[in-house]
């Protein structure tokens, strides 16, 4: 087989806006990167903004005075992008909902389900928890009531729901109109959900 001899980009590498943010994560100001590197200010302020780029050697001594690695500043962002309609179904439980995992199933820091509740669809008729410490329930389309130990909540279009994940709720659509939603569990639960 032929490899394909790819030209190396002539596009410079844009570490500006990630040495930024880790003097920033650090809580450093230029002046003080300035004076534990030796480089200028001014300097430091055109590489942030990508307008010039550092020596090698000055990299090395940024990114030590950062505690980031060299490669830290040239790693692809960890993304993942899943399209409408594409994300793994998932069943929680209840009845006329369809549940898709939005973010990846590694995540552990936030997990997003969407969901697509049909009239009159209806959690358990317990009232259920979920393991993580925040459960935030967005409507984006129609009516929702959801029901917890003490409080009845009657959401509609737009609004936002914000609650302990481990307390007990459960939902339904009363209305002859799907309802589409999205809980967000804060970090990822562990094999529950809304």
């Amino acid at each position: 087989m032929k490899s394909l001899p790819l030209e190396p980009s002539i596009d410079p590498v844009a570490i500006g806006s990630r040495i930024r943010a880790a003097r920033q994560d650090q809580r450093l100001t230029i002046e003080q990167v300035a004076d534990a590197t030796g480089l200028t200010k001014g300097f430091l302020s055109r590489v942030e903004r990508d307008l010039t780029s550092p020596s090698v050697a000055s990299l090395v001594t940024l990114c030590q005075v950062l505690s980031i690695s060299i490669g830290d500043l040239f790693a692809s962002p960890d993304t993942h992008l899943t399209r409408k309609g594409e994300g793994p179904r998932i069943h929680l439980g209840g009845e006329g909902i369809v549940e898709r995992l939005l973010t990846a199933r590694s995540e552990r820091r936030v997990q997003v389900l969407g969901a697509t509740i049909e009239p009159y669809g209806r959690g358990e008729s317990e009232l259920y928890a979920v393991d993580c410490d925040v459960d935030v329930l967005h409507i984006i389309s129609g009516d929702l009531t959801l029901r917890m130990t003490q409080d009845i909540y009657e959401l509609t279009t737009g609004d936002t729901l914000s609650f302990p994940g481990r307390e007990p709720h459960s939902w339904v659509n009363h209305t002859a109109h799907p309802v589409e939603a999205l809980w967000i569990l804060v970090p990822a639960a562990s094999g529950s959900g809304g």
